[in-house]
C-alpha cells in the first residue's frame, strides 16, 4: 500500500494525527492544521506562576481546584456564559479534553443516546464512546452559518436521548450559536426532558457583527446546562492544561469524585497562572483578538484568490472551505498541498465521514508565514485545475 493510500484508510483523529507525522518529515512544511494558539502565554501570566514557585513547595491542590480559583471563574461566568453561579458550580479541570470525559462520564450510560453536531472535532466521539452509549448526527448546513438547527435537532430525538452537545463557536467550521437557535433548543429541552452540554472554549473569539450567545443564559436551564469552557485558546495557555465545568453543585460533586480517582487534582502551578488570567481585565484577549482579525483577513482573501468558498468564519481560528470546485477530494489534495506546497492543511473527513469536499484551514501562523503559505499553495491550486479542466 502506498502513501497516499494509507492516510486515504483513515479518518477522524487518525487521520488528523496521520497527516501531522507526515508533515515532520517535509523540509519547512507550514503547520495550518492544528488548533492550539501560537502565541505566547502572556508575561503577567506567566511572572505570576514564577511568583508561586518563589513563594516555597505549593501544595497539592483541592480535587475541585483553588478555591480563589474556582471564585474567580464564578464571577466570570455572567460576564462570559450569561450565568450566574458561585464557585460550588465550578470544577476546575485538566484541559477542556478532561472536562469533556468527566462530562460524558456522568451522563451517559449504554443505550443512552447523545444528538452532536455534524462536522465535529472527533474528541467527541470518542468521549461519548467509552461510555457505551451511542451518537447520534445532526447535520449542520452552510446556508445557516452552520448553526444547528432545533427543527433538525427535534427530528432526532428518541425516548433514548440524554443530552444535545453544542460546539460555539464550532471546530471546525466557525459557527456559532444564534439567539433564535438558542431558544428553539432551549425549548426542546424542556420539553423531551434532556441535557445540554455546551463547549465554549472559543468563546472569547467571535467575530463582529455577531455575538456569542449562551444557552445557560435561557430561562429554565439553569439545571438543564452543563458549560465546558477553559483558558488554553483564549490566553495562549495550551500547555498549561486547565479547564472548567460550570454546572448544578450536585453534578459538580459527582465529577468531582470521578476526578479524585483518576486524575486527581490539576497542578497547583498551573492554576495559579490560571488565576492571574481569570482576575486580569482581558487586554491580553483584546490585543489577541486584533491579530486574529488581521490573520483571518488574509487567509480569506488567499483562499478567494486561489478560487475556494468557504462559510463565513464567525468565530474561531478556523476556515471550513468547500474545496468541491477542484474536481479533486479534499485528502488527495491536502496530500498534494503538504507534498508540494509545503503546507499542512487537514480535510473534511478528519472531521466527519461525509465531509469529503471540505478542507479545514487554520490562522494560527504569524501574518507572514500565512502569506507564505498562500503564495506556496496558488500554483498547486492552479496546476490542480488545469489537469482537472476545472476553471477558477
Amino acid at each position: 500500500m502506498n502513501e497516499l493510500a494509507e492516510i486515504q484508510s483513515l479518518d477522524g483523529t487518525k487521520l488528523r494525527y496521520a497527516l501531522m507525522e507526515l508533515s515532520k518529515s517535509i523540509p519547512d512544511a507550514i503547520a495550518l492544521g492544528r488548533g492550539d494558539p501560537d502565541m505566547d502565554t502572556p508575561s503577567f501570566i506567566v511572572e505570576a506562576a514564577r511568583k508561586a514557585l518563589g513563594e516555597g513547595p505549593l501544595p497539592v491542590a483541592p480535587i475541585l481546584g483553588l478555591p480563589e480559583l474556582r471564585e474567580a471563574i464564578a464571577r466570570n461566568a455572567a460576564r462570559d456564559h450569561a450565568c450566574t453561579i458561585g464557585p460550588e458550580n465550578v470544577l476546575v479541570t485538566t484541559g477542556g479534553q478532561e472536562a469533556l470525559f468527566l462530562v460524558m462520564t456522568l451522563l451517559l450510560n449504554p443505550g443512552d443516546e447523545i444528538l452532536v453536531p455534524d462536522p465535529r472535532y472527533t474528541s467527541y466521539d470518542q468521549a461519548i464512546e467509552h461510555t457505551g452509549a451511542t451518537t447520534i448526527s445532526v447535520p449542520t448546513f452552510a446556508k445557516d452559518g452552520f448553526d444547528l438547527d432545533p427543527a433538525e435537532v427535534e427530528k432526532r430525538i428518541t425516548p433514548r436521548t440524554k443530552a444535545l452537545l453544542l460546539v460555539t463557536p464550532s471546530n471546525p467550521t466557525g459557527g456559532i450559536l444564534t439567539p433564535e437557535s438558542a431558544r428553539g433548543l432551549a425549548e426542546l429541552a424542556r420539553k423531551h426532558n434532556f441535557v445540554i452540554v455546551s463547549d465554549e472554549i472559543y468563546g472569547k473569539f467571535v467575530w463582529e457583527p455577531f455575538q456569542h450567545t449562551s444557552i445557560a443564559g435561557e430561562p429554565g436551564m439553569a439545571d438543564r446546562v452543563i458549560t465546558i469552557s477553559g483558558f488554553s485558546k483564549a490566553y495562549a495557555m495550551t500547555g498549561w492544561r486547565v479547564g472548567y465545568i460550570l454546572a448544578a453543585q450536585e453534578a459538580i460533586e459527582a465529577m468531582g469524585r470521578i476526578k479524585a480517582h483518576t486524575t486527581g487534582p490539576v497542578a497547583a502551578l498551573s492554576q495559579r497562572a490560571a488565576l492571574a488570567a481569570a482576575l486580569s481585565d482581558d487586554q491580553c484577549v483584546r490585543d489577541f483578538r486584533k491579530i486574529y482579525i488581521e490573520r483571518r483577513d488574509l487567509l480569506g482573501a488567499g483562499l478567494k484568490q486561489m478560487g475556494l468558498t468557504y462559510g463565513e468564519p464567525r468565530g474561531g481560528f478556523f476556515f471550513w472551505a468547500d474545496s468541491s470546485s477542484t474536481g479533486m477530494r479534499a485528502l488527495e489534495l491536502c496530500y498534494l498541498m503538504l507534498k508540494h506546497a509545503r503546507v499542512l492543511i487537514f480535510p473534511g473527513t478528519a472531521f466527519g465521514q461525509t465531509w469529503n469536499d471540505y478542507l479545514r484551514i487554520t490562522t494560527l501562523q504569524p501574518t507572514s508565514v500565512l502569506a507564505e503559505a498562500v503564495e506556496r499553495m496558488n500554483p498547486v491550486m492552479e496546476r490542480v485545475r488545469e489537469q482537472s479542466g476545472v476553471a477558477k
